[in-house]
């Protein structure tokens, strides 16, 4: 048998190499490597001829496979439970991953005080000591006595708790602290970060434990480790929001039991993280008035429409070539609007600055949001306001015309419930089965030119 052979991995894209390099030749980042040693198996066929056939899994017909009955249990916590496809499934694989301090622990700890009541539920920590998350649990308020705390980095040590303790539910924090004996490399390394995540995984499936871990983010932003982390899970939560913002939003990347277009909205307080059920009163309850430059929209996010409000700044350039900033929705999609408006309408967007922003930190991820950026551009570069009872949405093309969206319907609900009275999208979505109540007003256009009519632009000296 051969001895182990040792290689240099990259912890972030996990390329292999005989020798240390300081920069990695695949995904071009710098001091990645790690040195790991790799115990070559022996391949003799005698032996594995000699295996007991029994302990392999047997090919069945698919028309006789019965439907598996997955249950779903509640977390307390609506907004996580819609990200999730309603709920957490037994036996399934949740990786979290978020920036550090964004309240990945403060939301696990919280979903323990609900699961603990009827499930069994074991926290490992590998980060924080007992003393710490006591701490925060009394600040939170959970109380459980089906809640059990481990602190604990080794892979084997763990199982062997949860051989004993048989959970229903297992807390990694986090998936980069772990390690396990049968490999000498650092925790946090490509095979370290792998083979736990297997192990719990595997463990999870067979016992029909569901498995919440807990991964970190590199500088860019995507999950520290082997991207293969990703596909061995069944369901991968971004956490995304500013520590220096009190909102947070959960957004499924990948979800086998669920869609991944629901996003979960949560407020950051002194008791935890708080659901916010109606982000959009939230968003436009702090919305100016008789201002330029604003114009409320609507995007639909999974089954969910979120009515947000786009701001836009448009001021005289000092240099040759204007600047172009947007925070909240795509650069590139926000550069082809300005230059449709500036070829099909004639403005001059090219002398001045844009600035375009969505207020509350939600995305607009669709092209819906068009027609209501359009006019936010529009009312920003003359100087005119919006009336604050206008919405508006609709997808735009390179000629100027406005095109139709989907879930129209739920759009308008959403906007009348808001109070808005005059809504303005395609005209291909004016159909006879929309119904509004009396006072509300809905002006379907056909271009961007018949959306100018109904923004019923004013100056500020006319106010």
């Amino acid at each position: 048998m051969k001895g182990p052979k040792t290689v240099f991995v990259c912890r972030e894209c996990g390329n292999a190499s005989p020798k240390w390099l300081g920069k990695c030749p695949e995904c071009g980042m710098w001091n990645t490597y790690d040195e790991e040693q790799v115990v070559e198996k022996p391949q003799n066929n005698a032996l594995n001829r000699g295996r007991n056939s029994a302990t392999y899994s047997k090919a069945e017909k698919f028309s006789e496979l019965e439907l598996p009955k997955y249950m779903r249990t509640s977390t307390g916590m609506g907004e996580l439970d819609r990200v999730l496809g309603g709920g957490l499934v037994d036996s399934s694989a949740v990786l979290l991953s978020g920036e550090p301090g964004i309240g990945k622990s403060t939301l696990l700890l919280q979903i323990c005080s609900v699961l603990g009541k009827t499930r069994t539920v074991l926290y490992v920590s590998g980060e924080e000591s007992k003393g710490q998350l006591k701490l925060r649990a009394e600040r939170l308020g959970i109380t459980g006595d089906s809640i059990y705390l481990l602190t604990e980095c080794d892979v084997e040590a763990i199982l062997s708790e949860c051989d004993r303790i048989k959970p229903d539910v297992i807390i990694i924090d986090s998936v980069q602290t772990l390690s396990s004996m049968r490999f000498t490399s650092a925790p946090g390394s490509i095979t370290q970060v792998r083979e736990s995540a297997m192990s719990f995984i595997n463990y999870g499936k067979t016992t029909g434990a569901a498995v919440f871990l807990v991964g970190h983010v590199n500088k860019e932003g995507g999950i520290s480790g082997p991207k293969i982390l990703e596909h061995m899970v069944d369901a991968v939560l971004y956490f995304e929001g500013e520590r220096t913002n009190s909102y947070r939003i959960i957004r499924a990347i990948k979800n086998r039991f669920g869609s991944t277009n629901e996003i979960g909205v949560f407020e950051m307080g002194d008791k935890g993280l708080i659901e916010i059920p109606n982000p959009s009163e939230v968003v436009m309850a702090e919305r100016p008035k008789n201002t330029s430059g604003s114009c409320a929209g609507c995007v639909m996010q999974g089954t969910r429409p979120i009515i947000s409000e786009i701001q836009s700044l448009v001021a005289k350039s000092v240099y040759a070539n204007g600047k172009r900033t947007s925070d909240g929705f795509d650069y590139n999609r926000m550069c082809l609007l300005i230059a449709v408006l500036e070829k099909r309408m004639g403005l001059k967007f090219y002398e001045n600055d844009v600035y375009l922003n969505v207020a509350g930190g939600i995305s607009l991820n669709e092209p819906s949001a068009d027609l209501s950026i359009a006019m936010a551009l529009i009312s920003g570069i003359t100087d005119k306001v919006i009336p604050d009872e206008v919405i508006a949405f609709g997808e735009i093309g390179l000629s100027g015309e406005v095109r139709a969206v989907s879930h129209i319907e739920y759009r308008v609900k959403e906007a009348v419930r808001l109070g808005f009275t005059k809504i303005v999208l395609p005209e291909k979505n004016l159909t006879k089965a929309l119904k509004v109540p009396e006072g509300v007003e809905l002006c379907g256009v056909s271009n961007i030119y018949q959306a100018l009519v109904h923004m019923k632009p004013k100056s500020r000296e006319a106010e």
